[in-house]
């Protein structure tokens, strides 16, 4: 049985790495890392970068495993592992998303993610934070939470194709969207599902309101208290025993 992290902005898989080497020590299996186009793959001329578009590109990857895996998504990658659960539930195992919270209707977007939807001001910030070199960037990625070396790591793959990415990937997903895609969340129920809920992380949406879409979910929820957005990087210790545990129960 495989093991598929999938990260999400503006970020690379380097993120997955400590929390990788804590499960060699408990999960034998095989582990793959699967990047999404545009944060730490290419992107292609004509992909689209749409949240559409994510979904059927990780469908597209996870279609050529021989069995169902279990998932792991942060961030948007969470989003994309939630929406396979829910259209094509065939292909996993389990699914692990921190974001379910947008799927909520009362979610509402983080200021930076309101900057990034506005035409022009978006525009000027991502140009902004993957200007510079690489020790510059991952400054900035430090001040935004994820520690070294993790972010010199992140700050190689960073560039205009990610900001590019991450403009179209926003501009896809108003609060009118979340919400309509929110009504099929029951249907995630098909596959065992794990809702990694770190109290400090202020993009996700409240703790009750977490909670909330991991029962309309049929997931089970974990505080990790204390924790914020990159909980797999303050802790791999502690996360690492949380999934093994969840995994270690089906």
């Amino acid at each position: 049985m495989t093991i598929v992290f999938v990260n999400g902005v503006p970020v690379t898989s380097a993120v997955w790495m400590p929390l990788i080497n804590e499960l060699s020590k408990s999960q034998q299996r095989e582990t793959v890392l699967l990047s999404p186009p545009g944060f730490g793959a290419p992107l292609p001329s004509n992909f689209g970068a749409t949240f559409v578009d994510y979904r059927d590109w990780l469908i597209d990857e996870l279609s050529r495993f021989e069995a169902p895996v279990d998932i792991v998504g942060h961030d948007f990658g969470g989003g994309y592992a939630l929406e396979v659960a829910m259209a094509r539930p065939d292909l996993l195992r389990s699914w692990v998303s921190d974001t379910i919270g947008g799927y909520e209707p009362d979610f509402t977007w983080h200021e930076t993610a309101k900057l990034w939807q506005t035409p022009g001001d978006g525009e000027r910030h991502v140009e902004e934070i993957f200007s510079g070199d690489v020790e510059e960037r991952a400054a900035r990625m430090v001040d935004w939470g994820i520690p070294e070396p993790a972010a010199c790591e992140v700050a190689l793959g960073q560039g205009p194709q990610m900001g590019k990415a991450i403009l179209a990937l926003y501009r896809s997903v108003p609060q009118a969207v979340l919400i309509e895609r929110g009504l099929d969340l029951p249907a995630a129920a098909a596959r065992p599902g794990l809702v990694p809920v770190a109290t400090e992380d202020h993009t996700a949406g409240s703790v009750a309101l977490r909670h909330r879409a991991a029962q309309r979910a049929g997931a089970r929820a974990v505080d990790l208290n204390g924790l914020g957005h990159w909980w797999m990087l303050q802790e791999p210790t502690q996360t690492a025993r949380m999934l093994s545990d969840f995994w270690n129960s089906l």
